[in-house]
C-alpha cells in the first residue's frame, strides 16, 4: 500500500498565503538541499527531491495551486491528471523543474551538468613579495619587477586551436560533458573522458601550446608603489595573474610588501622614531641640537639636567596623513655621550667639577643608594 502524501504546503514549509516569491524560495532552498549530485548515495534525499518538486509544481501553477486548495490531496490522486499520487514525478522531470526554477534554459543536462561547448576557466590569482627600502615605503617609488607568468599564448590567440580550427562539439557526450545511464531506477551520471566534463574538444590542438592557450614567458611589469605602505601591505594588480585556460579571464596578481629595516629610523604607523646622542655638556646645561627626521634636519630644545632614555616630540614631523588622519609626529629618545678622549685641561676641569658636585646633584643615584640601604638592612634583620 502506497503511502499517503503529504500536503504540498507542509511539504514546503510555508503557509497557505504564501505568495509566489515565498514559495520559489522555499522550493529553492529545499530542492538545494536534497538535489541528487548532493546526495549521490541516498535514495531517501531522491524520494524527497521528487516530493518538493511535485509540491512547487502544483502550488506554482494558479490553476493547479487553486484546485488544490478547493479540494485538497484528492485533485491529484490517479486519473484526476497529470502528476498525481498515482503517476508520481521521475527525476529527470524533477530535475527540468529545479532547473526552471533557477531560471535555466535549454536541456537539464546542458544546465546542471556544465554541457555546452564552454571550454575556458578563469586563471589563478598569483603572489609576488617585493622586498622595498625605508626611503621607499615612506615617500613611494616606482619599481619594475620581472615575473615568469603563464600568458596568452601568441600562436593561437589563446583559443588553444591551431590557425583556421575551433572547438567542436564533443561527439561522445554529445556537448553535455557528461555520460548519462538510464539503468531503470536512476540515472547515472560520469564525466565524459574524452572531453574531461568541458563538453567540447579541440579537434587540431595549438603545437605552440599544446592546446592550452597559455605558453610561460618573462613579463616586465612597472609598480607604482604608494607612499606610506608598510610591511604586509598588498597592491593588487587586476588582469596581470596567470591567464586564463583557452582565453579565459587573467587572474589578479598581489604584490605583498616587505619593508627593510632602517639603520636609523623606525616607523610606528604614522610616527617615526629615532635614538640620538647628545653632549655631556648639553645634557646638563640644556641647549639645542639638531636632530634629523625624514624631512631633514630639526632644531630640538634640550632642558637642563636631561638624562639618557628621555623621549621629545616634533609635532608633524612623521609621515604625511595616509589613513585620513593628521600627520605622524618624530620622536627622539636621547643618549648623553660621554667624551671618548679627553686632554690634560679637560681632565682637570672634569675632576674639579666633580669635587663641587655635591649628592643632590644626582638624584638618580642618590635614590637607588636609599634602595641599596634597605636591602642590607632587611638582610641584617633576617640574620646570618
Amino acid at each position: 500500500m502506497a503511502a499517503a502524501k503529504r500536503d504540498f504546503y507542509e511539504v514546503l514549509g510555508v503557509d497557505r498565503s504564501a505568495s509566489d516569491d515565498d514559495l520559489k524560495k522555499a522550493y529553492r532552498k529545499l530542492a538545494l538541499q536534497y538535489h541528487p549530485d548532493r546526495n549521490p548515495d541516498s535514495i531517501e534525499a531522491e524520494e524527497r527531491f521528487k516530493e518538493i518538486t511535485e509540491a512547487y509544481e502544483v502550488l506554482s501553477d494558479p490553476p493547479k495551486r487553486q484546485l488544490f486548495d478547493q479540494y485538497g490531496m484528492a485533485a491529484f490522486q490517479p486519473g484526476a491528471g497529470r502528476g498525481g499520487a498515482g503517476g508520481g514525478i521521475d527525476l529527470e522531470e524533477a530535475l527540468r523543474t529545479f532547473m526552471g526554477a533557477f531560471g535555466g534554459g535549454g536541456s537539464i543536462f546542458d544546465n546542471f551538468f556544465g554541457g555546452g561547448e564552454e571550454t575556458t576557466a578563469h586563471g589563478t590569482d598569483l603572489r609576488f613579495d617585493l622586498e622595498i627600502d625605508f626611503e621607499e615605503a615612506v615617500f613611494g617609488s616606482e619599481r619594475e619587477i620581472e615575473l615568469n607568468i603563464l600568458g596568452a599564448c601568441a600562436a593561437c590567440q589563446g583559443s588553444g586551436a591551431e590557425a583556421g580550427s575551433g572547438a567542436e562539439k564533443c561527439r561522445r557526450c554529445n556537448g553535455h560533458g557528461m555520460l548519462i545511464r538510464d539503468t531503470g531506477f536512476i540515472q547515472l551520471r560520469q564525466t565524459c573522458p574524452d572531453c574531461g566534463g568541458a563538453g567540447a574538444v579541440i579537434a587540431r590542438p595549438c603545437r605552440a601550446c599544446r592546446g592550452d592557450g597559455r605558453v610561460k614567458s618573462r613579463q616586465k611589469l612597472a609598480l607604482k608603489i604608494p607612499a606610506g605602505v608598510e610591511t604586509g601591505s598588498r597592491l593588487r594588480l587586476a588582469g596581470r595573474g596567470e591567464g586564463g585556460l583557452r582565453g579565459g579571464p587573467a587572474g589578479d596578481l598581489y604584490i605583498v610588501i616587505h619593508v627593510k629595516p632602517h639603520a636609523l629610523f623606525q616607523r610606528r604607523d604614522e610616527d617615526v622614531l629615532c635614538d640620538w646622542p647628545i653632549p655631556l655638556d648639553v645634557a646638563a646645561l640644556g641647549g639645542e641640537i639638531e636632530v634629523p627626521t625624514i624631512h631633514g634636519y630639526q632644531t630640538l630644545k634640550i632642558p637642563a639636567g636631561t638624562a639618557s632614555g628621555a623621549v621629545f616630540r616634533l609635532r608633524g614631523q612623521g609621515l604625511t596623513g595616509i589613513r585620513g588622519v593628521r600627520d605622524g609626529d618624530h620622536h627622539v629618545r636621547v643618549n648623553v655621550e660621554v667624551p671618548a678622549k679627553l686632554s690634560g685641561s679637560q681632565r682637570d676641569l672634569l675632576t674639579a667639577f666633580g669635587a663641587a658636585c655635591a649628592e643632590h646633584n644626582y638624584p638618580q643615584l642618590r635614590q637607588l643608594k636609599i634602595q641599596f640601604a634597605e636591602f642590607l638592612e632587611h638582610k641584617k634583620a633576617m640574620g646570618p
